[in-house]
């Protein structure tokens, strides 16, 4: 049976034609100006759900990466503060070895005494070392200082204001934590060989300091200065020890954004040169369907009539 075409018919036929091929130009246009392929999630249901995973890795990754970063400043802080404290306590033993000189008069004890002193100060500035305005040696206190000093009947006291089970730790990995403070007690104190007396290097200072000023010989404070040096540079191959760890594992962070980067390329990214080539194929589609439209549809003068 013969089909009758009128027309209308031709006419829809063709406009429906030139939506379709308008609507896979306008896609293509979309895919070059953004250079992503999935526009929206029916475009690409599978590789939505690959695009979505591989977004929150990198997401996870990024935030690592902060956490390191930041954890990394925390420990710089913390070498260069004990790094600067040890070199202090360094000086502190060469005075007291200079001070064994039985031709040194009171006048120059006293001199050695002040200088003592003077290392005292930069000694307790450097426990109470902060960044962004946390005590690197006072764990999770939000003391104003990790270490104060008082006078109490005529003695001065030094205490540390750190939490003795709380530590500042950042998490680096799915499964991997690096503490970033370090326990100021253990740091800045020291155990008296002889009697197993614990005691701050702040409060020796002020022995050495006082000794010196009374006329008495100090040099039997050497091995409590050695002592007190041993518990700083524990603590620092301690600190450096977790800024190695903290080190390598940034780098494999940043490796594995890297990879990362590149599966989300493969999913989501354009080939721009096939992109190209499809927008001139379709370009030259429609406008050849527009020119076999004109001449199927010429208008007559009985349709402007109509």
């Amino acid at each position: 049976m013969a089909v009758r075409v009128t027309n209308e018919t031709i006419q829809r036929s063709t406009l429906r034609n030139l939506q379709t091929n308008l609507s896979a130009m306008s896609t293509l246009q979309a895919e070059m100006s953004s250079g992503k392929r999935i526009q929206v999630p029916s475009d690409d249901p599978s590789g939505t759900g690959q695009s979505l995973s591989l977004r929150a890795t990198a997401s996870q990754l990024s935030q690592y990466q902060r956490n390191g970063q930041d954890g990394d400043s925390w420990l710089t802080t913390v070498d260069t503060a004990l790094t600067t404290a040890l070199g202090y306590l360094r000086n502190a033993r060469d005075l007291v070895v200079q001070s064994g000189d039985a031709g040194l008069g009171q006048t120059s004890r006293n001199a050695l005494a002040d200088q003592i002193d003077g290392l005292k100060a930069g000694l307790l500035t450097q426990a109470n070392a902060r960044y962004q305005g946390r005590n690197v040696f006072a764990g999770t206190s939000d003391a104003a200082q990790a270490f104060t000093a008082s006078t109490s009947g005529g003695t001065t006291v030094y205490t540390w204001n750190g939490s003795a089970t709380g530590s500042v730790d950042r998490k680096i990995g799915p499964s991997t934590s690096v503490r970033v403070d370090t326990d100021g007690s253990q740091a800045f104190g020291w155990t008296d060989p002889g009697t197993g007396t614990q005691s701050t290097v702040f409060a020796l200072m002020d022995q050495i300091s006082a000794g010196l000023r009374s006329g008495t010989n100090v040099t039997g404070t050497l091995n409590d200065i050695d002592s007190s040096m041993q518990s700083m540079l524990t603590a620092a191959a301690s600190n450096g020890s977790r800024q190695k760890v903290l080190e390598n594992t940034m780098s494999d962070v940043s490796s594995q954004q890297i990879t990362i980067k590149g599966q989300l390329s493969n999913v989501e990214d354009v080939d721009m040169a096939a992109t190209i080539m499809n927008l001139q194929m379709q370009q030259v589609a429609y406008q050849g369907a527009l020119a076999a439209g004109a001449r199927v549809l010429q208008p007559t003068l009985l349709d402007f009539l109509r």
